[in-house]
């Protein structure tokens, strides 16, 4: 239940309006925190 509770927040919150530039600068503030995952 848990699961699905933060897949459908992950899925509100992602919404595909989120631009391929939006993305790019979302891995790139995670890499500059020097998270490589």
């Amino acid at each position: 239940m848990a699961n699905k509770d933060q897949s459908n927040k992950k899925a509100k919150t992602n919404q595909p309006k989120l631009t391929a530039k939006q993305k790019k600068e979302k891995k790139a503030a995670k890499a500059a925190k020097g998270d490589r995952s």
